[in-house]
């Protein structure tokens, strides 16, 4: 079997899955697949956010209330090809990391009340 061959059954297999599987209760996987994200940065994005979780959580125990810096590095560190603000709440729909993912979309939830206040001077 050729390399065109076993593209075109794993596209038309990832189409029949598509098919049978409600892929908005899916909306990280379904960006990974839109976003044609590959094997080793999903890897590495998995590994990312286990660095910030285990970051989080020793800033959390040591009462710091802001998590800002973490968000920051989220985003430098994520690939280019996905969105930091969409990522994270897909990450969170699907239950990745689910303390981390909402105290990054309270960051965000914040900043855009904050941003939305502003344009009405």
């Amino acid at each position: 079997m050729g390399r065109t061959e076993y593209n075109d059954n794993a596209a038309f297999h990832l189409q029949l899955l598509s098919k049978v599987i409600d892929l908005n209760k899916f909306p990280m996987i379904k960006m990974v697949l839109e976003k044609n994200v590959t094997d080793s940065e999903y890897n590495e994005l998995l590994q990312l956010l286990s660095r910030l979780n285990e970051k989080y959580e020793i800033q959390q125990e040591e009462g710091l209330l802001d998590y800002s810096s973490l968000l920051i590095e989220f985003a430098g560190m994520l690939s280019e090809k996905l969105d930091p603000d969409a990522t994270i709440y897909a990450l969170k729909k699907e239950g990745y990391y689910p303390s981390l993912m909402a105290a990054f979309i309270k960051i965000i939830e914040k900043d855009k009340r904050k941003y939305k206040r502003g344009r009405n001077y």
